[in-house]
């Protein structure tokens, strides 16, 4: 019997360990530690942001993140449907209203034709989602936010190491949020960070991760010392998990090497599906790959759900991926009722293939082989 292919296998780099003990060693293990500090340095030269704070998940960056925006009761903020639900709770938990966008029928981002429709004089941010590492297309967002005096805060979560016009993905909004979920280019089991690309911001932002006191700022010796001066939560990761965090950003290169490489060898073993009407990944011009998920649109819910059970018969594990948010149970009876077909086209139809560091050429090729042939290629 074949082994099974896994949709997702986490990348061990052979210092994670080691990391972690040096860590707990060290006695100090909760937030803000050297691995952390590491982490911090090694991203904000990274992504040329003017401060990177590391967070327990992307969901906490986002929540960070809409704390900063101090929403009222039925403000109003602007995201695509087709995303996860930790984009929209971290709005929701502030009081937000939530009004759905739909996605575009090149890819799952946001449809930027229709965004400025949705604006409303309650609005208060749009929140596009770079979805699967691929830019959406930020200047008529900018636009948008600019004309309207809007936030944009960026869900980066896949965007790791992926631009826009020569730009880091999270540094083009007042705020991004990225993710180190096991899933995702470089992990640290959970964990996130928020990018913050605005001063004024900025400093609030290191208050509000620490409980809305002043502690770093007591640190570093700026304050003699420190008190409860807005609000917050922790949102602090213990420094164990930025070790293992650290290890991996040693190695993104490597990683981003890799990865890439395997999603094109996808795309050139998968093209001839288009032939077919098979949806296959586009990146625009603007944009770059990231190597973060390869995914085909197939073309009938029917058709996915027989095309998985077609690769479970080979050994070959295929997810898909969110169901859109505007018909979930939660929020169905909370939409405006405008139809969002690319939204619930990608839900019915988008499903992702194996990807992941350790994934090897021949099992590589064994996935190709069976998407064609269950397309009789």
């Amino acid at each position: 019997m074949k082994q099974t292919i896994p949709f997702n296998k986490p990348y061990l780099t052979g210092q994670e360990v080691q990391y972690i003990e040096q860590a707990i060693r060290s006695g100090k293990i909760s937030g803000d530690g050297r691995f952390t500090k590491l982490c911090k340095a090694f991203l904000e030269q990274r992504l040329a942001a003017q401060k990177v704070l590391l967070t327990t998940s992307c969901t906490d960056a986002l929540e960070l993140s809409a704390l900063l925006l101090d929403l009222q009761p039925d403000d109003e903020v602007i995201m695509p449907a087709f995303t996860y639900v930790g984009t929209a709770n971290a709005f929701v938990l502030r009081g937000a209203k939530i009004v759905f966008a739909d996605s575009t029928a090149q890819n799952p981002n946001l449809d930027v034709t229709g965004l400025e429709r949705l604006v409303t004089p309650r609005t208060r941010a749009i929140v596009p989602v770079h979805y699967a590492g691929i830019a959406c297309d930020m200047d008529p967002v900018l636009k948008v936010a600019h004309r309207y005096q809007l936030t944009v805060v960026e869900d980066a979560a896949q965007g790791i190491e992926s631009f826009y016009k020569g730009q880091p993905l999270g540094t083009i909004g007042a705020v991004g949020a990225f993710s180190f979920h096991e899933t995702k280019n470089v992990t640290a089991g959970e964990g996130g960070l928020l990018a913050v690309n605005d001063l004024q911001k900025a400093a609030r932002a290191e208050i509000m991760r620490e409980n809305g006191t002043n502690r770093s700022s007591f640190f570093r010796g700026e304050v003699d010392k420190y008190t409860w001066v807005d609000v917050g939560s922790s949102f602090l990761p213990s420094d164990m998990i930025a070790a293992y965090l650290w290890a991996q950003l040693e190695q993104l290169d490597a990683i981003q090497h890799r990865r890439i490489a395997i999603w094109q060898r996808y795309f050139d073993g998968l093209e001839g599906l288009s032939a077919l009407g098979v949806g296959l990944p586009v990146v625009p011009e603007y944009a770059t790959n990231n190597g973060h998920i390869f995914y085909v649109v197939c073309r009938s819910l029917a058709e996915r759900s027989a095309l998985i059970e077609h690769m479970r018969s080979l050994h070959i594990s295929l997810a898909f991926h969110y169901l859109a948010l505007h018909k979930s149970p939660y929020f169905a009876n909370k939409h405006d009722g405008r139809a969002l077909p690319w939204a619930d086209r990608y839900t019915d139809c988008l499903v992702r293939l194996p990807l992941y560091y350790e994934l090897g050429v021949e099992d590589q090729q064994r996935v190709v082989e069976g998407l064609l042939s269950f397309y009789g290629c």
